[in-house]
């Protein structure tokens, strides 16, 4: 029997941008478990990105939101700083090697060093295997997954200088867990970033520097808004077999809020003896079949 909210939590409203707006009573209330440290989150203009960023800050971390779209990084900067938090906006391709390198020597500048990284900025596809071409493949991988080693390589110097509660933390996916039509490059990337993660924490270890990954479900960001305009999730079948019956147990999307709490746990000194793992965020989609 569907529970009383099932007609609100069918309601679909799109991503509408919105800034994530942290009073300074919320900061200070907060325990700034993570005062003193410096973390870059790629990608961190909007969606998933700005809201790992947020949170971050709001647990005291001085945060540099990294993004091609400087000019909305520097407004999600703002909204922190105006919350109490400490932020700053630079901008990166994580696709070319002088941008990425640009980027790590301005926050060694800045800084000195990198206690947390958030391999984050990413691009969004729907090919399938009977439209993908080979230049549209090699675009995603080398944005995708090239990208967050890329990234890792140039800031390793900065995490091995920094301070305690080093930490890395990937964005992967559930498509990278799992099969999806449609996906052939996207979840190719993305089940890479599984075991690059899993990998390189073997090999930072003996660094102390931890590495996980969150896997999203089905969240509602500006990714999910397609090149047409149409949004991702708002097809009737989508809906009705993943939140009316109940492919996501939970019958909702995800919201950019929701991965927050569990990336700050992963980047937080309560994640001390976790290494190499592959946190699902995904409302429990992973549990179904």
């Amino acid at each position: 029997m569907a529970s009383p909210e099932l007609g609100e939590m069918l309601a679909f409203a799109p991503f509408q941008g919105g800034i994530w707006e942290m009073s300074a009573e919320m900061a200070a209330d907060r325990g700034r478990k993570l005062g003193g440290r410096v973390a870059v989150v790629t990608g961190g203009a909007r969606g998933i990105g700005f809201a790992i960023a947020a949170r971050l800050a709001e647990e005291g971390a001085a945060v540099v939101l990294a993004d091609m779209r400087v000019e909305t990084a520097r407004e999600a900067a703002a909204s922190i700083r105006a919350g109490g938090g400490e932020a700053a906006a630079l901008p990166v391709d994580i696709g070319d090697n002088a941008s990425v390198a640009a980027l790590a020597a301005e926050v060694d500048r800045l800084h000195g060093r990198c206690e947390i990284l958030v391999n984050n900025a990413a691009i969004s596809d729907t090919t399938g295997i009977d439209r993908m071409t080979m230049e549209r493949y090699h675009e995603v991988i080398r944005v995708n997954q090239d990208g967050a080693i890329r990234v890792t390589v140039a800031f390793l110097p900065l995490l091995r200088k920094a301070g305690p509660g080093r930490r890395i933390l990937n964005i992967a996916s559930i498509m990278g867990l799992r099969g999806s039509p449609d996906a052939i490059p996207y979840s190719t990337a993305k089940g890479a970033i599984v075991n690059f993660t899993r990998a390189l924490a073997c090999d930072l270890a003996p660094d102390g520097i931890m590495v996980n990954a969150i896997a999203p479900g089905f969240v509602d960001t500006p990714m999910s808004i397609l090149a047409d305009g149409s949004h991702e999730y708002n097809a009737d079948w989508f809906r009705d077999i993943y939140v009316k019956y109940g492919r996501i147990p939970l019958r909702r999307f995800g919201k950019p809020a929701d991965m927050a709490g569990p990336a700050y746990f992963l980047c937080s000194d309560d994640a001390q003896y976790v290494t190499g793992q592959i946190l699902s965020v995904d409302g429990g989609v992973s549990a179904t079949f």
